[in-house]
């Protein structure tokens, strides 16, 4: 993390402001005090805001154990980048059109939205959001249909190593387990029923003890509920199903860990007041989040010991 003098609501020496810290993908700034730190959570859709930073702890054996979706439960990224991809093409009207490396820090772990609207900056400016998600929408529809009927890309979601091991043994041990997704519900369901499937682990709606997505998407003749503007790196989807779906209270909290491989979630575990252990393979060092990582790991099975 890099030390800078100004963001937007604060500065270095002024209002007893000690140091401000922003990672490497800017996403965030960090504001330390002598007695807080508070983080600011830029938003691409024009809605920041402005957390507590707690003070965190993990204390063996877990009661909880909060997973991520992509990239740690499922391999499924560079699935999601290719439509945002093909998104992006749809709006130039350039069928061959390829995004860059450096843009995965910024098409990875956020919400669509948030996504798209950084890709429609860079490539496609002049185009509308709602425009942009319009044409993803129409794309994830038949990606997952035919991916329901076997047709689809083969390789989209592919269960993360030693995953069925891993929750197995959580649940023998009586630990809860809580999936934890940005994702539309549209868009994580057929992920983890897939990966199920794979595994022939069943049902997933049966099997964790609380799954909280994003919501579902808002579009025009139907319904939607908050997910938009508040995905991670807000705390509101860790924090939900910590207290929510598992029954956890805040005071407890050092009894539960959460498991990342996004510069997103880890932000969205730690100001939810949780642990953090950091899966490699994700965008943790590219972001320059490490140092927020409590833990890190090459997989899952090497969180049991601290687990347990």
């Amino acid at each position: 993390m890099i030390e800078i003098t100004k963001s937007d609501l604060f500065e270095k020496g002024k209002g007893g402001v000690r140091k401000i810290l922003t990672p490497q993908d800017k996403k965030i700034d960090i504001v330390e005090f002598d007695d807080k730190t508070l983080c600011y959570v830029k938003s691409g859709m024009g809605y920041p805001a402005i957390y507590p930073m707690y003070e965190t702890y993990f204390e063996p054996r877990a009661e909880a154990v909060l997973m991520d979706l992509d990239g740690t439960s499922v391999h499924s990224e560079s699935f999601w980048m290719w439509v945002i991809e093909q998104t992006t093409a749809k709006l130039l009207g350039k069928p061959g059109f390829k995004r860059e490396v450096e843009d995965e820090p910024f098409i990875s772990g956020h919400s669509v939205s948030e996504h798209l609207q950084y890709m429609i900056e860079k490539y496609a400016k002049g185009s509308s959001l709602e425009l942009a998600r319009q044409c993803y929408f129409e794309i994830v529809n038949y990606e997952m249909d035919e991916i329901m009927k076997g047709r689809g890309k083969q390789d989209a979601f592919t269960p993360a190593p030693n995953l069925k091991k891993f929750l197995n043994t959580l649940k023998k041990e009586g630990i809860k387990i809580g999936l934890v997704t940005s994702g539309l519900y549209e868009k994580a369901m057929p992920e983890i029923i897939s990966a199920f499937k794979q595994l022939d682990m069943g049902n997933p709606i049966e099997f964790y003890d609380a799954i909280i997505t994003a919501g579902q998407a808002l579009r025009k003749g139907q319904t939607g509920t908050l997910g938009e503007l508040a995905p991670k790196p807000h705390p509101w989807l860790y924090a939900e199903t910590a207290r929510v779906g598992l029954g956890i209270p805040f005071e407890r909290r050092h009894k539960v860990l959460g498991i990342e491989d996004s510069a997103a979630g880890v932000v969205s575990v730690k100001l939810s007041g949780f642990c953090c252990a950091g899966i490699t393979g994700g965008n943790i060092d590219d972001a320059g989040v490490a140092e927020l990582c409590d833990y890190r790991a090459n997989n899952l099975m090497e969180l049991l010991d601290i687990i347990l």
